[in-house]
């Protein structure tokens, strides 16, 4: 572990060191360009590092991070900046490895369903690659435009898709990484199975803890024969909540199903002008389905009968391709839309099983009242994962602390009912102080000797993911404290 008093280091022969594999255009120590890089999507909090740099292979990746460990450097990796839980924050005395210029569509096997990429890949680029072949990528998070490939790896995103075809770590098969002590090491392989401990699915979700992938094989999907989305409108929550249930119940898994409430449906509108989401909806539901023509012409009539059984005031189909487009930009445009609420938001990213929807949004809505804050509720409904949308103001003294406050709340609402704290965001900065509500001790531990065995020195994003001996109010607080000395909250 890093023992050298920060103050006392000299990074002079460490950035020289750095400019000789990645030259002077590769290695960012200025004080003013780091402010691009102090944070990641979770803006509450900030950090600039004291080194970035920008390789361009996987060679330049190991050698970066072998002279992290020679010098006992710690060191995080980051993509895009889009995470939302802090995994990319740095520490006042850390290096910041960028892979936003690894951008390179290494292979596609059309025939094999593969395609290799570096990790700096925005994800919509993977779709773009093979749509004119008829093919594209399933995991497609609301940020798909701008997020990359090597952080939805590190966070195992999910997407409005993930319902039917599941997260990341369901489209990797295989990895390069560099590992925390800078050796190269593949993991997986260019099949979906393959023998021994599944090292790749450990690795995937780990948030560069357990060292930076340089290489991802994804799987990519043939474009079904016929897609079509369907909107139907409601008058409650728990109408729409009991939509859900019933179409899962009846054997019925969409490509997508996303709810969102009418605080999101006015900001999207008013943001977006989609002109097709009901202003005066109480909830609406998107469900897209896709398949054979004929089996989605037989679950477009299922699903719309069970939306009317629940009180449904219309439901609307939509099979060509604008016409889908505009209802998906939409909710994805929502996060950003939330923006025309209030001057500041803080999102939260739990998961509950489908039969505890109801009895959630009312409880999130006491909270909302208990604490005195809007709570725009956005989410993936088909497979339980809430994303609350916390409104407030940040000029306000107290005001992020009490949002943060509330924000753990429902975290632990989510776990209470059998969920769990994270579905896509990942656990980062944000939520590490929460973990012993989901996992004992041991579960802890054992999770950790993981993490020792892979990086050892515990130079790989470290204060990530895993608690400290405090509360949750504690670790909150503590970043006014020497612990956190440097950071700066907003």
């Amino acid at each position: 572990m890093l023992t050298q008093d920060k103050q006392q280091r000299n990074w002079q022969p460490i950035i020289k060191a750095f400019e000789a594999i990645l030259g002077k255009n590769g290695v960012i120590k200025r004080r003013e360009e780091l402010i691009t890089y102090e944070c990641d999507g979770l803006t509450s909090y900030r950090q600039r590092p004291t080194v970035a740099v920008l390789p361009r292979t996987t060679e330049q990746v190991a050698a970066a991070v072998k002279i992290c460990n020679q010098y006992s450097v710690p060191f995080i990796a980051r993509g895009s900046g889009t995470g939302l839980s802090g995994g990319a924050l740095p520490l006042e005395d850390s290096v910041l490895i960028v892979t936003s210029l690894m951008r390179q569509i290494l292979s596609v096997d059309l025939e094999n369903q593969r395609i290799v990429v570096q990790p700096g890949v925005i994800n919509s680029w993977v779709t773009q690659t093979v749509s004119g072949a008829g093919f594209y990528y399933a995991p497609d998070p609301s940020s798909q435009i701008i997020c990359s490939i090597g952080g939805n790896v590190a966070e195992n995103s999910g997407g409005v898709h993930c319902l039917k075809y599941g997260v990341t770590t369901n489209h990797v098969f295989g990895l390069k990484i560099v590992t925390p002590e800078g050796e190269i090491v593949d993991l997986g392989g260019q099949i979906p199975e393959t023998p021994g401990y599944d090292l790749t699915g450990i690795f995937v979700g780990s948030e560069g803890t357990l060292g930076i992938a340089t290489e991802i094989t994804l799987r990519i999907l043939k474009t079904a024969e016929s897609i079509c989305v369907l909107l139907a409108d409601f008058t409650s929550v728990e109408a729409a909540g009991a939509s859900v249930s019933d179409i899962i119940s009846a054997g019925i898994i969409p490509g997508g199903m996303e709810m969102m409430d009418n605080l999101s449906i006015n900001a999207v509108e008013d943001v977006v002008a989609t002109n097709c989401y009901p202003r005066d909806a109480t909830a609406i539901l998107l469900v897209e389905i896709d398949g054979l023509e004929v089996e989605v012409a037989v679950l477009k009539q299922r699903i719309t009968e069970i939306c009317q059984q629940n009180g449904a005031r219309n439901v609307t189909a939509a099979s060509d391709p604008e016409t889908r487009l505009k209802l998906w930009k939409g909710r994805k445009a929502a996060f950003a839309a939330a923006g025309h609420l209030s001057p500041d938001y803080y999102v939260q990213d739990g998961v509950i099983p489908r039969t505890q929807l109801p009895y959630v949004l009312q409880e999130i809505e006491n909270l909302s009242q208990q604490y005195g804050y809007k709570i725009a509720n956005v989410f993936h409904a088909g497979d339980g994962n809430l994303h609350p949308l916390v409104l407030y103001d940040n000029s306000v003294p107290g005001a992020l602390e009490k949002v943060e406050e509330l924000g753990g709340e429902i975290l632990k609402l989510c776990v209470k009912v059998g969920g769990s704290l994270s579905g896509e965001h990942g656990i980062g900065s944000d939520k590490k102080c929460y973990m012993s509500e989901m996992f004992n001790s041991v579960d802890l531990e054992s999770m950790q000797w993981v993490r020792q065995v892979f990086n050892p020195q515990g130079l790989a994003n470290p204060e990530k993911i895993f608690p400290t001996p405090r509360t949750c109010g504690e670790a909150a607080n503590a970043m006014n404290h020497k612990q956190f000395e440097g950071v700066e909250r907003y």
